[in-house]
């Protein structure tokens, strides 16, 4: 019954990686159309458009997440999602500090944590 579960968990993962990813690919789409529309002598589109490029990335580092279950994939999806949060417009300076001290976290979590080929924290299959 654990094979079966565990196979079953799989490709459960795999489906939702493929839903994410599709997910993705539209809101890319839809985000090209509705960017090249903005005025991009406005500082905001810019912003925008960042914003946007890190949601997509974050879309990836967790369809890479539930793919490789890795503590590194972990760690950068985080740091992905603090960075995101750093652009937003309506950020203020206790913010600002916060999200400095989540990479600082982050960072020391790589440190401490991984060290070189340690990044895997369980695996679909018993390692040989």
């Amino acid at each position: 019954m654990t094979t079966l579960a565990r196979l079953f968990g799989t490709w459960l993962e795999r489906i939702l990686a493929a839903g994410i990813v599709a997910g993705i690919i539209a809101y890319g789409i839809a985000s090209t159309t509705e960017l090249v529309r903005m005025n991009w002598h406005d500082t905001a589109t810019f912003y925008e458009l960042i914003y946007r490029v890190l949601l997509m990335v974050i879309g990836i580092e967790l369809v890479r997440t539930l793919l490789t279950h890795s503590l590194e994939a972990i760690l950068e999806l985080l740091a992905f999602v603090v960075a995101r949060k750093t652009f937003k417009a309506d950020v203020d300076a206790l913010d600002i500090f916060l999200c400095a001290l989540a990479f600082v976290a982050l960072l020391g979590a790589r440190h401490y944590f991984l060290r070189q080929g340690q990044g895997i924290l369980f695996r679909s299959e018993p390692s040989k």
